[in-house]
């Protein structure tokens, strides 16, 4: 899992005496924080950040510039600066200008009244915010669980931002059946997100799944068959293992493009060129979207259905965010009011993880099944996912415009758990061959309908509100936070103050 470094300072005071009295005090506090941060930011898979401290006080300028420098050379993409006393706020512009003055700052301070690092942190980061620097700012004690949550979520956020620029997006075909909230929007999507795309015909596709290893190929399936058993529907028409074999066969073209062309993340838009002349798309979206396949673990790599790519680089900020989870791709199909539930479902890329959200296939794949695909859309055929999402917290969002300038809709949720009666005739009324998210939301069906921009909405596992709405904050984006985490959400001083022309 991509990450960047992360930089820790400890901001002081000028004077020599204070300093010869306090540096001990004030290492020792950077220290606590670094060791902390190693122990509890850690990726899906393992991997985390590299930290990087300057183990002395800035508390003089050849000091601030020499700490720029060596988190500088150290790669350092986001800076945490400490207070623990009061310091010489003057001292902070050597530091980021030889760092970067472009780099995401949170200030980070006791709440002491012996060692008043807040007055420091507020004259120090006030003096930033007058540049028009974008920082955030945090209170509080080190050992406070609270306090510690607020870091590791901010930190989240700058990595989501810092690890994402300069990724690419590989567009598969372009946006499909002329979704326009599903174009890829060139400009803003490189001055906020720091992400470019590269179209490539899906023809490459498929010439490369020719290419693919038949071996290969069987070995997809025959992992598959063993499963799912008679969860594997083969009807000898529209799923055999013919077409089943050819969703395989595209899955392994996209992953070897994918790679050749250095693309972080990909959409495939499918219809209407390949669902009525190769293949459905859903299990190599699925397999893409997965953390694994017959292979063993892997890191999800996301793929949006239907090239929607806001879609893809939501999915791509929440996957970050998360620290490599699986991410989610379901179309806004359904509200039933009697029970104030949405079902969220389409013939697209629920990765399989959601069934059980367990790292080991065969728990996911006890709850799935494979359905032919419908005729009457996808004539090529192949296989549907179906499988009802496990219930747990989730955190859904969606980038949008509005007259050319993005925003994010994000609103805390949770997938439920229904009886199977229930969900079978629910199931009914839209697709029961289709996987389906019983979705509660923390906001009511007029204010998610309001504001909402698009007919596909993207999740992830977890409470991610707060590190999201920081991530917009940081990309320059305005965050549309919806329930009570909306109600209760202070906007930052950029938001309120109107720049005169």
């Amino acid at each position: 899992m991509r990450s960047t470094p992360i930089g820790l300072v400890m901001m002081n005071d000028e004077r020599p005496h204070v300093v010869e009295q306090n540096e001990a005090l004030n290492v020792g506090v950077l220290r606590r924080w670094a060791q902390l941060i190693g122990e509890k930011l850690k990726n899906v898979d393992g991997s985390q950040p590299e930290i990087v401290v300057f183990d002395r006080t800035i508390s003089n300028v050849r000091l601030a510039q020499e700490a720029g420098e060596k988190l500088r050379r150290a790669g350092c993409r986001s800076l945490i600066m400490c207070y623990n006393v009061w310091d010489f706020p003057f001292l902070a512009w050597p530091l980021l200008q030889t760092l970067g003055a472009d780099t995401p700052v949170l200030s980070l301070s006791n709440n002491n009244g012996r060692f008043p690092g807040n007055v420091g942190l507020l004259a120090t980061d006030g003096a930033l915010r007058q540049a028009g620097l974008r920082t955030h700012r945090i209170v509080g004690e080190i050992d406070d669980p609270a306090t510690q949550a607020k870091v590791l979520d901010w930190l989240r956020a700058a990595q989501a931002k810092t690890a994402m620029e300069g990724q690419v997006y590989g567009l598969y075909g372009g946006h499909s059946m002329g979704m326009e909230t599903g174009f890829f929007h060139l400009v803003p999507s490189i001055k906020a997100f720091g992400v470019t795309a590269r179209q490539v015909d899906q023809l490459l596709l498929v010439e490369r799944m020719k290419a693919v290893d038949a071996q290969e190929v069987r070995r997809g399936r025959e992992w598959f068959e063993a499963l799912l058993g008679d969860r594997l529907h083969y009807d000898g028409k529209m799923l055999t293992q013919e077409t089943l074999e050819r969703q395989i066969r595209l899955y392994l073209a996209m992953e070897d493009v994918n790679k050749e062309k250095g693309f972080d993340f990909c959409g495939l838009k499918g219809q209407r060129e390949l669902t009525e002349y190769v293949c459905l798309g859903d299990v190599p979206e699925m397999l893409m979207n997965d953390p694994y396949d017959w292979r063993g673990p892997k890191e999800p790599m996301v793929c949006a259905t239907e090239a929607d790519s806001f879609a893809a680089i939501t999915m791509q900020i929440l996957k970050h965010l998360s620290g490599g989870l699986p991410t989610l791709f379901m179309d806004v199909r359904l509200y039933h009011p009697d029970l104030d539930l949405w079902d969220w479902c389409n013939s697209g890329n629920h990765a399989s993880w959601y069934a059980a959200r367990s790292f080991d296939p065969k728990e996911n794949f006890a709850k799935i099944h494979f359905h032919p695909a419908l005729e009457f859309y996808f004539k090529a055929g192949g296989a549907s996912v179906e499988f009802d999402a496990a219930p747990g917290v989730m955190t859904f969002a969606r980038l949008g415009l509005w007259d050319d300038e993005p925003y994010m809709v994000i609103v805390r949720g949770e997938a439920i758990a229904l009886d199977p009666a229930q969900s079978a005739k629910l199931k009914a009324e839209t697709d029961p061959t289709w996987p389906h998210v019983w979705a509660k939301l923390d906001a009511t069906f007029d204010e998610f309908i309001c504001v909402f921009p698009a007919n596909h909405v993207q999740g992830v596992a977890g409470d991610y509100v707060r590190a999201l709405t920081w991530y917009c904050e940081l990309a320059g984006i305005t965050p549309i936070v919806l329930g009570k985490a909306g109600q209760e959400r202070i906007a930052p001083i950029w938001e309120r103050v109107q720049k005169r022309s």
